[in-house]
């Protein structure tokens, strides 16, 4: 599952990257979405693009593209 599928209020933890998302993967560990680490959905833009998450107590956007990238586990 990858964070593009998850609806708002869903929580999930972060497993991984998916192959393919090597300049993603860098941006998206630079702001702390690192394997193990707890999020939330907690609005998505009214045309599907950005996602907001909640990480480590802040708020992130997150496009479209991007959250293809990570693979999470839905909690």
């Amino acid at each position: 599952m990858t964070l593009k599928d998850l609806r708002v209020g869903d929580r999930a933890r972060v497993a991984g990257f998916l192959e393919g998302g090597g300049a993603y993967r860098r941006k998206l560990l630079s702001m702390g979405l690192t394997p193990g680490a707890e999020i939330s959905v907690t609005r998505v833009a009214p045309m599907g693009d950005p996602v907001e998450i909640r990480v480590r107590g802040f708020a992130l956007s997150v496009r479209r593209d991007e959250a293809e990238v990570l693979s999470v586990e839905k909690l």
